[in-house]
């Protein structure tokens, strides 16, 4: 059986779960087309993501896909780390207050149970791995399990516990990387090589993801023995996109030559690496790149959370992050439909 006729999907398409991006909207109209759409739930709250799912199976009777974040009970509760100096600087130089929350994520936990008791077509994770019986008890609900992984061995340890798929995220996607091996951020590899050497060392069906911004690509990467396409930085100028006006424009703006198209795998944001466009912030403080200097995931990213929310109150786009994979030069300003009209033509 095809991963098409796996997910019940027409198009090889599947549009990323993007937290903090993408809205049941979106998601729906991606599914109606024959893609999967999919929402990124990992920082949504269990009463919003039940509410979500609810508005979801209204507004489509076509397969969609949520997905979350891998987290242990430690790290989603703790928050041991310093806020480090030149953070704390910026706060006071630019007189933003800063007030940590009691925990730096969501419990995952509870995030899951909400799958267990409202389920869903597809569940993908990201930023680390369930256990065999978690992905047997989803299985046996009617959901369908993908995984992510930036490296082989990821992709095999989802393969060994009887996960339905896994999405491969090469070092071109934009946004936060998926896997949770200390490879796969050392020696970040590209597509195409971690397809061919994903596909030496397991059977399992392979999503692609990174950089596919056309229906060429997406025949690109079926040819190097991917299954499906999940694309996302396409999708952010799109009118069902929930990013703010300051991102979209900062995006189109790196479309139309008017600033730089370049990007970069940081964790100055997060703690965890992320590429997005390069900025004013990850300029002035590339010098603390550097793993030993930061907090990690997601302590870092709770520390940073009042920094990014005035600069979206001040349409500032040099201190957000404008999370981009390197294909962003190729985005254009257009309805959801047109762009997978347009991706599917390409096919």
């Amino acid at each position: 059986m095809t991963l098409l006729e796996t997910l019940n999907i027409t198009y090889p398409i599947i549009q990323a779960p993007m937290a903090g991006a993408t809205t049941p909207e979106l998601a729906a109209t991606v599914s109606n087309f024959g893609g999967l759409g999919s929402l990124g739930s990992g920082t949504t709250s269990p009463e919003v993501l039940n509410d979500h799912i609810n508005t979801m199976k209204g507004l489509t009777d076509c397969p969609f896909m949520i997905n979350l974040m891998v987290l242990s009970e430690h790290d989603s509760s703790t928050l041991d780390s310093s806020i480090p100096a030149w953070l704390n600087e910026y706060y006071e130089k630019n007189n933003i207050k800063m007030a940590l929350p009691a925990r730096p994520a969501l419990r995952f936990a509870d995030q899951l149970q909400v799958l267990y008791d409202n389920p869903v077509p597809v569940a993908s994770f990201t930023f680390g791995i369930i256990s065999a019986e978690q992905v047997q008890r989803l299985q046996s609900l009617g959901t369908r399990v993908i995984g992510t992984a930036n490296h082989p061995l990821e992709a095999k340890a989802w393969a060994d516990i009887g996960a339905d798929a896994v999405c491969i995220q090469g070092s071109e996607a934009g946004g936060h990387r998926g896997g949770w091996l200390p490879q796969s951020t050392n020696d970040p590899m590209g597509l195409l090589t971690l397809i061919s050497q994903t596909r030496a060392c397991t059977n399992i069906p392979l999503i692609a993801a990174g950089g596919i911004m056309t229906g060429q690509a997406i025949k690109a990467i079926q040819t190097a023995g991917a299954e499906l396409a999940q694309i996302g930085t396409a999708f952010l100028t799109t009118d069902k996109c929930s990013i703010n006006d300051t991102y979209k424009q900062a995006l189109l703006d790196a479309s139309q030559d008017k600033r730089s198209s370049e990007t970069r795998l940081t964790r100055l944001f997060s703690g965890k690496q992320a590429r997005g466009l390069l900025n004013d912030y990850l300029r002035d403080f590339a010098q603390f790149e550097s793993a030993h200097e930061l907090p990690p995931y997601p302590q870092l990213n709770a520390m940073t959370k009042d920094l990014r929310a005035h600069a979206k109150k001040k349409l500032d786009a040099e201190h957000q992050s404008l999370w981009a994979g390197q294909g962003v030069a190729l985005v254009r300003q257009e309805r959801t439909t047109q762009l997978l009209e347009r991706l599917v033509k390409e096919l």
